[in-house]
């Protein structure tokens, strides 16, 4: 099969498991903590390098419909989930430039991808799905015009979530917004999430915030601090002080 004639999720599924290669494969089991009891646990891979993956987005995401997605993220295989989320990664862009923000066909586009996106969340089931769909998909969607309702209604309905993966998610999410200049999406939900129980949710709430301090104000970061850093959990604290001088990650780290 060449690759300029994939244009259907059975083709693309079909031309990615003829990549397989076992050697790797075991690396990123491993990498991705697969096992019995791990965040990862049951997750397959085929053994594809994200480079390979994304080959495959770049020459078929042109001719492949939108509803060929879903049996994508419906694939047993984790290579292939990331390639589904990948291309509703470019599609949306490709709805999201200036010229289009305001553009009713664009909206309604744009809306449909993150309804999909959010219909098969759990699908993005390890950090990796997560922080390379998240931010350019309801990232970006927070920033543009929307028919789908109220944002912060869509966005808290995440971060109830039973679901560690739809928690990183809308945590992801906010480094759009802080990039913009707006950090409310990421102290709200960085102090929804200050005693979440899992490692991974305490790496995203401090990287999120430590990209408050960079991106928007490093006054607002310490007002944070200030009010959360004795109860904050430890990896959560260090990501989020990473950029500040030795003395002041000292004093935050005694706090």
């Amino acid at each position: 099969m060449y690759l300029c004639s994939i244009m259907t999720a059975k083709e693309i599924i079909g031309y990615m498991e003829s990549l397989r290669n076992d050697e790797q494969r075991q690396v990123l089991m491993g990498f991705f903590k697969t096992g019995p009891g791990q965040y990862g646990e049951g997750d397959e891979f085929l053994g594809l390098k994200v480079p390979q993956t994304r080959e495959v987005v770049k020459l078929s995401v042109k001719d492949t419909p939108l509803d060929e997605v879903p049996e994508l993220l419906m694939s047993r295989w984790h290579e292939v989930r990331l390639c589904g989320l990948l291309m509703l990664v470019d599609k949306f862009a490709k709805m999201a430039t200036k010229r289009l923000a305001n553009d009713e066909q664009a909206i309604n586009g744009r809306d449909e991808i993150v309804k999909m996106y959010l219909k098969y969340a759990e699908q993005a089931n390890n950090w990796d799905l997560v922080d390379l769909s998240a931010p350019k998909i309801l990232g970006q969607w927070l920033l543009l015009p929307t028919h789908l309702g109220d944002k912060r209604e869509i966005m808290d309905v995440l971060a109830a979530s039973p679901c560690l993966w739809k928690q990183r998610m809308g945590m992801l999410s906010t480094w759009k917004t802080t990039q913009q200049g707006d950090p409310s999406w990421c102290l709200r939900y960085a102090e929804w999430h200050l005693h979440h129980p899992h490692d991974l949710m305490h790496k995203a709430v401090g990287w999120m915030l430590r990209e408050v301090g960079k991106r928007c104000s490093m006054d607002l970061l310490c007002q944070f601090l200030e009010r959360h850093a004795h109860e904050m959990p430890r990896t959560a604290l260090r990501y989020a002080i990473e950029q500040m001088t030795d003395d002041e990650r000292k004093y935050w780290m005694n706090a």
